[in-house]
Order: C-alpha cells, then sequence, then structure tokens
C-alpha cells in the first residue's frame, strides 16, 4: 500500500540534511579549508565532481532530462555563497549587545545568535549574477545585503520570538493544506475509479505544486527568517538531547528543518515525476487469475478477479490456505508468476490482459477461448499477433522506471554534502533512525533460530512440506476463520460501494474501543473513495480539510481483501486526524516516521473482523471456532506478528541491497539492475529464508511493488511491525476499563518526536525486536512449537 502523504516528506522538505561537524565551529575560527559556512569543501566539491562522471555514464537518458540535469549540476557548482568570516563575527557582536546587559553575559545568548548566522550563511548567496545570468536557473540571483536582513530579521524579545513562531506554524498549515488538496485533486482520477482515464491524467498526477516552495521561500527571505531565529539540529543532537525538549523546542527544530537546503524547483519536480511514473506502470499491472494455468496447464481459477502486483497476488496466496488441494495449485501458480515478474521473463502479452491463458512454468501464452473472457474484460489494447509475439517478455521496464527514480535522486545529492545520497536521508533524515541501527534489527529478526520453530509449527498445522510462497503464511489468527468466498458475499452486501463503507465508519469506530462523540468526530473528519490500485490513506494538512481513505471495491462490490485494507488505512486516518487536531504545536503534526502511523495502521488491521455483524461459523459452513483459551489467542497473535516481520524484513533488505548497488554502480543498465536484485534476492532468501521454508533460490523478496513506486519504503514496515508490537503489548497490559480508543488518541497527538521519544511516552520502552522475540519464544511454548 502506498505510504500515506506526511508533511515532513512532501518531495520539497523531504530529505533535509543534518549539519556537519564543522558547523559547530565558531566564527572567529574558519571551518575547514576556505569554507566558512558549515560544511567542509572537499565533501562538497568530491560530490560535484564525481556528478558529470555519473552522468556521462549513464544508459542514453533523453535530450531534455541530459539537458535538466546539466543546468542542475552547473546551478548547484556556481551556488557557494561566500560570507566573509569578518562580517559574521562583526554582526555576531553587534546582535549580542542588542540584547540587555544581564542576558550578553550568557553563553547561550552567544551560542545562538552564531548558530542563526551561520545557518543563514551556509545558504545565502553573496554572488551577484554574472555575465550568464540569463541562462541560469531563477532563484540563483543573489539574495542581497545579509547584514541589512539580519539587523531587520533577528529577534530579541522572547515574546516575539513566540509569536514568530505561530505566525509560521499557522501560514505553513495553510500553505501546506491546500498544496495538498491541490495535488491530491490533481492525481484523484489516476488514484480513484472517478471515470474513465484521459492520456491527460498522467500530467495532471505527476504535478508538484510543492516544487517551488523551497524557492519561493528562500526568495522573499521568509526560510531565512526562520533560520536567523531557530536552531537547525543534527540528528546526533536530536537523539542526545530530545528528551529534555519542551513542546515549543521541539515546534522550532521542525520548522527549522523545512529549511535546511536549497534544491532547486526543476530538481523537486523530476523527482515528483518518476516517482508518479512509478505510480502509475504498479497501478495498472494487473494479472487476471482465472487466465494463469497451473503446471500442467490446467485452469484453477475461477473467471472474474484482476490481481494488481505484487499486493493482491500475494493476498490470493494468502486467501487459498483454506481451499485444500486446489488452494496449493493455485499458490503454487501466483508463486511462479511472482517470480516472473522479478526477473521479468513475464510475457508482456499477460499483463492486464484477459484475452490470453498463461502457463507460468512454462511460460507459455496462448489466445483464451471466447467463452473464458470476462464480461468485463477492458478493450483489447493491441492484436494478440504471433506466438512469439505472445511470448515476448517485458524489457525490464520495472527496473527502467527503478534507475529512473535513482537518477533523479542523484540530482538532488550535491544539495545534501552531509546526506549525500537518498540512503542516507532515508535513514538520517526521515526516520531519524540510522541505518546501521535498522540493519541490525533487520537481521536480528531475519536470522533469529525461531523463525526455524516457527516454520516447523506451520508445517504441522498444514500437514505438508512448505515452500517458498509459505512466506506469505496468514493462519496464526486467534478469531473464528471464516472461508474468504463466504467474506466476500458478506462484505459485498454490507458495503456495495465507498459511500456505504463511509456511512458505517461511526459504527465501526466505536466497534474499534472509541467513546461515541470521538466517533463520530473522527468519522466526519473521514472521507472513502474507490481506489484504482490497491489501496493508501491520505492525509489532511490543514485543520478543515479531510483525510482520504481509498481502498479498492469491485464493481460487485467491496471484497474481503479491499476490507482488510481499508480497516489498515482508517487506522492511518484516523492517526492523521488525532496528529493534526489534537497536537499542540501544528509543527509536530504526523508522527515521528512513516512505520509509526503504519503501526497504528497495524492495531486496527489486527482486528478486522472483530468489527463485523458476522453470523456464528455453524450457520455458514465454515470451519474452526474461537478459541477459548485468552493465553492461545495472545500465543496465536505474537507468532502472527512475528511472521509478518520476519516476512518483509528480507524484503527491506533486498530494497536496501539495490540501493547500495546503485549508488555503487551509477552507470548501470535497467537489465543490470535486474541481474543485482535477482542475485541479491537470491542471497538473501537463501541465507535466511531457504533452511526454515525448505526451498533454495527462490526470488519472492525481490517482487514488493513498493521497490518501483516508493523510494526506499519498504523498511517502515518491518519497523512498523515491531513499534505495533510494542502498542500490542502495552494495550494487553493495560486494565480491562482501559478504552483502545483514549489509547491510540494519547499516542498519536505527541507528534514529530524522535522514535524512541515517542515509544517511551507511548509505551514506556524505546525502539526493540527484544520483546517480539522474548515473546515469540513464549509463544511456541504455549503453542507446543
Amino acid at each position: 500500500m502506498r505510504p500515506p502523504v506526511c508533511r515532513r516528506f512532501l518531495p520539497s522538505i523531504a530529505s533535509v540534511f543534518r549539519r556537519s561537524a564543522a558547523s559547530a565551529l565558531p566564527l572567529d575560527r574558519p571551518a575547514p579549508s576556505a569554507s566558512v559556512f558549515g560544511r567542509p569543501a572537499p565533501v562538497f566539491g568530491s560530490c560535484l565532481l564525481l556528478l558529470p562522471l555519473l552522468s556521462a555514464c549513464r544508459e542514453d537518458p533523453p535530450p531534455a532530462a541530459a539537458a535538466r540535469d546539466a543546468a542542475q549540476r552547473k546551478e548547484a557548482a556556481t551556488d557557494k555563497p561566500q560570507v566573509p568570516v569578518a562580517d559574521l563575527m562583526a554582526l555576531k557582536q553587534e546582535l549580542l549587545h542588542r540584547h540587555p546587559p544581564q542576558e550578553q553575559a550568557q553563553p547561550a545568548v552567544a551560542e545562538r545568535i552564531e548558530r542563526g548566522l551561520r545557518q543563514v550563511a551556509a545558504l545565502w548567496r553573496s554572488t551577484p549574477p554574472g555575465p550568464d545570468a540569463g541562462e541560469r536557473t531563477a532563484g540563483t540571483d543573489s539574495d542581497g545585503d545579509l547584514s541589512t536582513f539580519v539587523r531587520e530579521h533577528y529577534i530579541v524579545d522572547e515574546a516575539q520570538r513566540r509569536a514568530t513562531l505561530a505566525r509560521f506554524e499557522t501560514a505553513l498549515e495553510q500553505l501546506d493544506g491546500h498544496l495538498n488538496e491541490i495535488s491530491r485533486e490533481w492525481r484523484r482520477p489516476s488514484d480513484t475509479e472517478s471515470g474513465p482515464s484521459l492520456p491527460m491524467d498522467s500530467l495532471l498526477s505527476s504535478y508538484d505544486p510543492w516544487a517551488h516552495f523551497v524557492d519561493d521561500m528562500f526568495r522573499n527571505k521568509l526560510a531565512f527568517v526562520a533560520l536567523l531565529n531557530v536552531p537547525l539540529t543534527t540528528l546526533p543532537e536530536r537523539l542526545r538531547d530530545g528528551g529534555t525538549y519542551s513542546r515549543k523546542a521541539w515546534a522550532e527544530v521542525r520548522l527549522g528543518l523545512r529549511f535546511a537546503r536549497r534544491v532547486p524547483a526543476p530538481v523537486q519536480q523530476r523527482i515528483a515525476e518518476t516517482q508518479n511514473a512509478g505510480e502509475r506502470y504498479i497501478a495498472s499491472y494487473n494479472i487476471w487469475r482465472h487466465h494463469v494455468l497451473d503446471e500442467r496447464g490446467e485452469r484453477i481459477f475461477p473467471k472474474g478477479g484482476a490481481l494488481i502486483a505484487h499486493w493482491n497476488l500475494r493476498d490470493q496466496i494468502r486467501g487459498d490456505y483454506g481451499e485444500g488441494p486446489v488452494g496449493l495449485r493455485r499458490q503454487r501458480a501466483i508463486s511462479k508468476v511472482l517470480e516472473r515478474i522479478v526477473e521479468q521473463s513475464i510475457p508482456q502479452a499477460v499483463i492486464n490482459n484477459p484475452r490470453v491463458d498463461w502457463n507460468p512454468f512454462s511460460n507459455a501464452v496462448t489466445a483464451s477461448p471466447a467463452s473464458e473472457i470476462e464480461d468485463n474484460a477492458p478493450p483489447p489494447a493491441r492484436s494478440l499477433g504471433t506466438p512469439d509475439a505472445l511470448a515476448a517478455r517485458e524489457p525490464d521496464t520495472r527496473y527502467a522506471l527503478w534507475l529512473d527514480t535513482f537518477r533523479a535522486q542523484l540530482a538532488a545529492d550535491p544539495y545534501s554534502p552531509t546526506a549525500p545520497t537518498l540512503i542516507a536521508r532515508s535513514f538520517e533524515l526521515g526516520r531519524e533512525i540510522p541505518e546501521e541501527r535498522t540493519v541490525a534489527l533487520l537481521k536480528q529478526v531475519c536470522g533469529s533460530p525461531l523463525a526455524a520453530r516457527v516454520t516447523a509449527l506451520i508445517g504441522k498445522r498444514l500437514g505438508h512440506p512448505l515452500s517458498a510462497h509459505d512466506l506469505w503464511y496468514n493462519g496464526f489468527k486467534p478469531q473464528q476463520r471464516y472461508a474468504e468466498a463466504f467474506l466476500d458475499r458478506f462484505l459485498a452486501e454490507r458495503y456495495p460501494t465507498a459511500a456505504a463503507f463511509e456511512a458505517d465508519l461511526p459504527r465501526l469506530l466505536s466497534q474499534l474501543g472509541f467513546r461515541p462523540d470521538k466517533a463520530r468526530f473522527l468519522a466526519e473528519h473521514i472521507r472513502v473513495d474507490a481506489s484504482r490500485g490497491a489501496g493508501h490513506a491520505l492525509q489532511a494538512m490543514r485543520r478543515g480539510d479531510f483525510p482520504r481513505l481509498r481502498t479498492r471495491i469491485e464493481k460487485t462490490g467491496m471484497n474481503y481483501k479491499g476490507y482488510n485494507i481499508a480497516i489498515h488505512e482508517l487506522g492511518h486516518n484516523v492517526e492523521q486526524v488525532f496528529s493534526l487536531y489534537g497536537v499542540d504545536h501544528t509543527l509536530l503534526a504526523g508522527v515521528p516516521n512513516n512505520a509509526f502511523t503504519e503501526a497504528l495502521a497495524f492495531v486496527f488491521q489486527l482486528r478486522d473482523l472483530d468489527l463485523l455483524p458476522l453470523p456464528d461459523l455453524s450457520s455458514v459452513g465454515s470451519q474452526g471456532t474461537r478459541s477459548k483459551n485468552p493465553r492461545e489467542d495472545w500465543a496465536l497473535r505474537v507468532l502472527g506478528d512475528f511472521y509478518a516481520t520476519w516476512e518483509i524484513a528480507g524484503a527491506s533488505l533486498v530494497d536496501l541491497a539495490a540501493w547500495h548497488f546503485l549508488y555503487e554502480h551509477p552507470n548501470a543498465t535497467a537489465a543490470e539492475l535486474r541481474q543485482a536484485v535477482v542475485s541479491q534476492s537470491r542471497e538473501l532468501w537463501n541465507q535466511f529464508y531457504a533452511g526454515p521454508l525448505g526451498q533454495r533460490d527462490a526470488l519472492l523478496l525481490g517482487v514488493y511493488s513498493h521497490m518501483i513506486q516508493n523510494t526506499l519504503y519498504l523498511p517502515d514496515y518491518p519497523l512498523g511491525h515491531l513499534i505495533a508490537f510494542q502498542i500490542e503489548e502495552h494495550l494487553r497490559k493495560q486494565p480491562k476499563t482501559t478504552r483502545l480508543g483514549d489509547e491510540f488518541e494519547r499516542m498519536a497527538t505527541h507528534g514529530q518526536v524522535t522514535p524512541d521519544e515517542w515509544l517511551i511516552h507511548a509505551t514506556g520502552s524505546a525502539l526493540s525486536a527484544d520483546a517480539l522475540l522474548h515473546a515469540t519464544q513464549e509463544a511456541l511454548v504455549v503453542l507446543g512449537g
């Protein structure tokens, strides 16, 4: 599922960089080399020198893209502020003397002035336009006289500082909110089932209304007002001192990070274009299950049902565990489909095409008999052609799009000299969890010996040896087991449209444990749309707007897959409402990172069937009963949490390994990236999964669609599972009178502090995998595993 939009991760501000150690140098001591603006020249210069080399190795970029890259490199090379140290020292003394005598001797006052001057000087453009100014990108002209600006906008009075912070909060909430609404509405035709698609929709969805935000804020000097008067902290500072920050101090920290770098609008727009291209590709990547044959060439799926990769294909595997021998045949066929997608041996003709039959084992494609083609089949996009044409594979489109995303991010790297890769920005700035710590957590779960014990228990439950597709086993559920076909019928009748689901939100939220007034308030602030893709949540970014819940609703109504996704997205939306309306500073609206909103969404998703007025099992002919042993229920939930974390952790390591490959091989072709991902998927599978699941060389870890439509987002899921487990364990230990809704609201309104600070507030403990692993060991004992 696509992550919900978060104000902290908008394209124009997502990759803000932390300051280098050199920025802590006093103004009367020059920084290393000739640089006096807080970043060592050798680091910045080496990035610039590498860019032409990396560009020269790229695989034939389109002329327009090449020209754009050249312009951006030129701007980066000329964007070197030159503020004399003597001028800054004089300004420091002048500003210090503005304070009352009793304050002038305070080290904190001098430090605040010095820091503000460094922050402004780091991004101030002092060089006047040269002879080629007409060729330069808009926004690179001189910012004027720094001393004049500083004298006018440095704030001495504390009351005025508070008023300025409040004014920024109000203004940015309105700007963010309305730009977010523009983006959402321009993307509506691409994201929702709101009518037939038009060729122009791709252009609407690729437009980024935030692209010029950074340029505009620096050109009119608002960004410099913030940088002069609030701290631009480093991640080590926030990790070390965050626990002592007041709420106002946290708001100032987030304001400073909004303006930490000056990335040109063309770079931001290019990133948005590649992101949207990946999303469009994935949104239309459907496989019609009725036309997927088994190893013997026999039809094993019923008519109907276009399954989006990878989500719905994975969910088909999960849904077939209750279908006996035919379910196992289906699972093996879908598993082969997924591997064909990773290695790009999938025939182009079978993608979103119900007019051909495909045996993924032999890779043979034939025209479907007319009687087998669905009534709702889309018009043929092209003639079927010759047998050779039917067998032609997809031409590495998946990896070409990934490569385009990398190149767009590469163009942003020179503007982040202290976090000069997307990898660094993703972990140090987006998540605020260092990469090394994240990888250690993932490997701690992937490499746990408990995985072999859990899969052995799964084998006993299934009664046959496991295969690679059992990576997606989802049978650790304490609730009653209903056949998915029954749930599909039940939900289609209950929720024939998005409006029907929206109308039921007050009841669903009451069932989840929200007080009646809160349930009504939340329902009034959430809107539901039918999604073209798998589903996602879009937050509102100003009070008065409404978050959007999107899930797939078939023409026959909502099925269980769509409902399960909808409850997950509802968790996002509820967090989004609380973290906007309930937070004390709107600059802190949201949660520490996307893993936290995923964790809160998992809390909802876990309870999906508990929210429905389902009939007794015996009346619908399903098998299974609800456990009457609460201890067993807890153990099943723990094993489900462990297994879900174990599954997605491996895919996250593949995603990260692929991005390291790209940075180590910036001249790679799409074919070489494909080979690397296939190799990494196989290697990590054999290291962590082959033993527990009993099959070597599987490629399933490389199929996750997030890799194409999002940039290095997958690690948020295992982190989200770990966070969700800590939240669930906290909830489990509360008195029975405690309402889930009250605790959810308390957590969601704490805002964008660092991850550990948020978790300590929410659960009493910092982020760790230990709690899940210890509980898994105990759960295995309870269940005899």
